[in-house]
């Protein structure tokens, strides 16, 4: 089980979608039921599988492990091959954790086509594992895309009145920049005569080479990410996306753009990493500022979580091409903590959204007074989103502005406004849901959190509180891998002369 660990983890989401299918029967809710409680066990078998990486994975090592290859197509030097590594592993063990959070959540909230439901999101937890997993660069890709299709169906059949508007819009924004990055795959391979991902890492591109390959990923990754301006599928996606559908997207898709640039673009393409980082700062800022002030406009509880996400995540751009070690280390801690907590306000959303029918901030009001265990819980993860010290927000935000701060001052002081916008606009969110007169009779007839909402809300906080208290136990894990990826990205940038974008346009 030890060496084929991945491929287990990887696939046994696909071979629990399968067993659903074979379900049949004549009473649509037996059926339905059965559904459910096939892709609950899977997924948590799934996850308890997953968690043999964490005790198991070698600390203090920046080599891939858990290793395994098997060759695919030989004549064009095509291989199965997957491996983790101390960045990796830690998105691997954020999938396989949501996904039968995800499951639970929609237990009662999903009444139709639940099998067919239920079939798309273990497909989701197979293409997202095995994202995180390949180490050949033609697999990432399939992975990579095929993540698009299942998403595509449960925004656009179980989403809200514009499911279709929205999934098309996420389809055809990931479609456009992911043919560009097929492209540019097709050209290293013709460079290097090989899509091994580790061998790729190694290679030495030409700097004009580089610079046409880093916009072709950067095409795909930036809407991915999203990042400002190619982010506006994203809140149209989020509200129209059920509960689940919202937090699988925040809490895992929105990191794989993140995580393309640190697997592709700064260890293989560090040249034109350094020359484009500029623009990648401007992007982030602006991303970091004005989603946020958008936030603070919003009427819509999921509209302005979503806004939100886009703020965040300008702080994960920042961090990698701060391309330093706490830079780096902050910004897979922030994608790390983001998918937990930004998950958690989802499933907040969806709570009471599943008793009253509305995301209006507007016809809430003094629901601490009928719901103080709910009202507990989201003053948590507002919190966390905030970044207040003891949360795993704050360790994220802290190292990117340490990062960002010995890379470019302006850029720690601009982004550091982000901090004040965004505990602005979730404290006005809370205020406004949360407190305030008991006067709406809807508000009045609410119930507090059951069983089930109990035990989804129980491990995010745990893991919100462990991050915050106790971040050794996830850093330990990821630094040998960034110590390695910022090492050779020095030493390949020392050798080139390579200098900014700014510097070169204006010959300084």
């Amino acid at each position: 089980m030890q060496d084929h660990i991945l491929s287990i983890v990887t696939f046994a989401p696909l071979l629990g979608a399968l067993i659903i299918l074979l379900i049949r029967g004549d009473n649509e809710e037996a059926v339905a039921k059965n559904s459910r409680w096939v892709a609950l066990w899977v997924s948590g078998v799934t996850f308890a599988v997953s968690l043999l990486l964490w005790t198991g994975f070698e600390r203090g090592t920046a080599e891939f492990q858990f290793v395994e290859e098997v060759e695919w197509m030989p004549s064009l030097g095509l291989s199965y091959r997957m491996g983790v590594d101390g960045i990796s592993v830690l998105f691997v063990l954020l999938s396989t954790l949501l996904t039968p959070i995800c499951i639970i959540s929609s237990w009662g909230a999903v009444n139709k086509r639940v099998k067919e439901y239920m079939v798309s999101f273990l497909i989701l937890e197979t293409m997202m594992v095995g994202m995180f997993c390949a180490l050949d660069i033609v697999v990432f890709y399939i992975f990579f895309e095929g993540v698009l299709i299942p998403m595509f169906l449960i925004i656009g059949v179980w989403g809200g009145a514009r499911r279709v508007y929205a999934a098309f819009k996420l389809f055809l924004y990931t479609l456009a920049g992911s043919v560009l990055m097929l492209v540019a795959i097709l050209a290293m391979y013709s460079f290097a005569g090989t899509t091994d991902i580790t061998t790729l890492m190694t290679t030495t591109f030409p700097s004009e080479m580089q610079k046409w390959l880093w916009i072709a990923f950067f095409a795909s990754f930036a809407v991915k990410v999203p990042m400002w301006p190619v982010h506006t599928w994203l809140p149209d996606a989020h509200v129209e996306a059920p509960t689940a559908g919202s937090v699988i997207l925040a809490g895992v898709l929105l990191k794989m753009g993140a995580y393309g640039f640190l697997r592709f673009s700064l260890p293989m393409m560090p040249e034109a990493s350094v020359y484009f980082t500029p623009l990648v700062y401007t992007l982030s800022i602006v991303a970091v500022i004005y989603t946020s002030l958008v936030a603070l406009a919003q009427e819509d509880m999921k509209k302005l979580i979503a806004y939100s996400s886009v703020a965040h995540m300008g702080y994960v751009t920042i961090g990698i091409f701060a391309a330093n070690q706490q830079g780096i280390e902050g910004a897979i801690y922030q994608m790390l903590s983001h998918g937990v907590v930004s998950a958690a306000l989802f499933l907040c959303v969806g709570v009471i959204y599943d008793r009253m029918h509305t995301r209006m901030i507007a016809a809430y009001g003094g629901v601490v007074d009928r719901m103080p265990v709910y009202a507990l819980m989201f003053m948590v993860f507002m919190l966390a989103s905030v970044g207040l010290p003891g949360t795993g927000g704050f360790v994220g935000e802290f190292l990117v502005l340490v990062g960002a701060f010995k890379a470019n001052t302006w850029v720690a002081a601009l982004a550091a406004t982000g901090m004040v916008l965004g505990a602005a606009y979730m404290l006005y969110l809370y205020r406004k849901v949360i407190f305030g007169k008991l006067e709406k009779d809807d508000v009045k007839a609410l119930l507090d959190l059951n069983w089930r909402e109990k035990a989804v809300f129980a491990p995010l906080i745990i893991l919100t509180l462990w991050m915050g208290i106790y971040p050794p136990s996830f850093l330990d894990i990821m630094s040998a891998s960034v110590s390695n990826l910022v090492t050779n990205y020095e030493t390949a940038i020392a050798a080139s002369n390579a200098a900014p974008m700014f510097a070169q346009v204006f010959g300084q």
